[in-house]
């Protein structure tokens, strides 16, 4: 598989409003399933009769499963942006933790308030039925704000749990399926980086950098740049994943820092919202089609971009009609010119790592030069 390279969220077993021909055809070599989800519905033995996640939903290239530590912790926690705005949601959630214990953690399904529970041998279980090609090890994903103390504990217990998931998987896992240990430690760098050299003095073959990483974009790539760093000496050889990150400054610097894959829900999020990619740092390279100004704009989203909305020529004002009416296509539209516009960035990162270029790229991918490189500035109005 090429790297560095994006993967796309196939939470429930698809990427929301694609077929797995359409993800391919833009790039893509792998996706990423949701555990948690897919233990609570359809179940992995239902899958498992499949052949695994990747017959199931007929996609033919690698799938990586995560462990279900992270939706544990934004059960009872609310996500990490929710955490640090302090929009915490009020009232009583569908699902919640009832206990964090050593063997694990149980909850309330969020499906049918029923007790459920997750542990380091349960998630290698799961993700062994699901049969995927590279999972990774169950953790606690550590809140933001919690003392230092309670993130030092939490990351031993994931160092422990991290033993546990090793051996089930030698003892029990499928022979084609790699195993990532996961990096916690918050945002303290003795612990970040203690955790790092931990994992990386495991069996694990590849290894994720997770958790809270920060409060705002400075402290995140610090954050990561000190896992790397102990990466690239305990475990120079072996793949890095960040988990959770996809804005596009990010993955600029996710990849000057050494990280190989990234997931995150932000690009078919964004298209769900009529939200475009586009090459306009300074709206966050964000286009709001449903906004007022692209109703009679005849221009594409991108001009010159590949994809099924631009190359075809859709207007953002056909875009902006879809979307306020409410129309799945527009949805549709969106989401493949996201995920486009993130294949090409990547591409363009991979090319320059190649080419010994990757100062210069990033910094004209930063300013504001469209990823493909064969076409100007895109205008971006709201």
């Amino acid at each position: 598989m090429k790297t560095p390279c994006f993967v796309p969220l196939a939470t429930k077993g698809a990427v929301k409003g694609l077929a797995p021909t359409d993800v391919l055809a833009l790039g893509y070599e792998m996706v990423l399933a949701n555990t948690f989800h897919l233990f609570l519905a359809p179940g992995a033995d239902l899958v498992a009769e499949f052949g695994g996640i990747g017959r199931f939903m007929r996609w033919e290239g690698p799938v990586i499963t995560d462990s279900g530590g992270f939706q544990v912790f934004s059960m009872g926690h609310g996500t990490v942006a929710e955490e640090i705005k302090g929009r915490r949601q009020q009232g009583v959630r569908t699902g919640a933790i009832l206990k964090i214990e050593e063997d694990g953690v149980r909850f309330r399904s969020y499906l049918d308030g029923r007790e459920r529970f997750l542990g380091p041998e349960t998630s290698m279980e799961v993700q062994s039925a699901l049969h995927s090609d590279i999972a990774l090890v169950f953790d606690e994903c550590t809140p933001f704000n919690v003392s230092r103390d309670y993130t030092a504990r939490s990351t031993e217990r994931t160092h422990r749990w991290l033993d546990r998931c090793l051996r089930w998987h030698t003892d029990h896992g499928p022979d084609d399926q790699r195993l990532y240990g996961i990096v916690q430690g918050g945002v303290h760098e003795d612990l970040r980086r203690e955790s790092a050299a931990t994992v990386a003095a495991s069996a694990c073959a590849g290894i994720a950098v997770g958790g809270s990483l920060g409060q705002d974009k400075s402290q995140m790539y610090e954050v990561v740049g000190w896992s790397t760093e102990e990466l690239e000496r305990g475990a120079p050889e072996r793949p890095r994943h960040l988990l959770g990150i996809g804005d596009v400054d990010d993955l600029i610097a996710g990849v000057e820092l050494g990280i190989d894959t990234f997931d995150c829900a932000i690009p078919t999020r964004l298209g769900r919202h009529g939200v475009a990619l586009v090459p306009a740092p300074e709206h966050r390279w964000r286009l709001d089609l449903v906004k007022a100004p692209s109703r009679h704009d005849p221009s594409p989203i991108e001009e010159g971009c590949p994809c099924p909305a631009c190359a075809a020529g859709f207007s953002r004002a056909y875009l902006h009609h879809l979307l306020r009416t409410g129309e799945l296509t527009g949805l549709r539209l969106v989401t493949l010119h996201n995920l486009s516009y993130i294949e090409r960035l990547m591409s363009d990162l991979r090319s320059a790592i190649h080419e010994g270029t990757l100062e210069a790229t990033a910094a004209a991918l930063r300013s504001g030069k469209p990823p493909g490189g064969s076409v100007g500035p895109t205008s971006c109005s709201g």
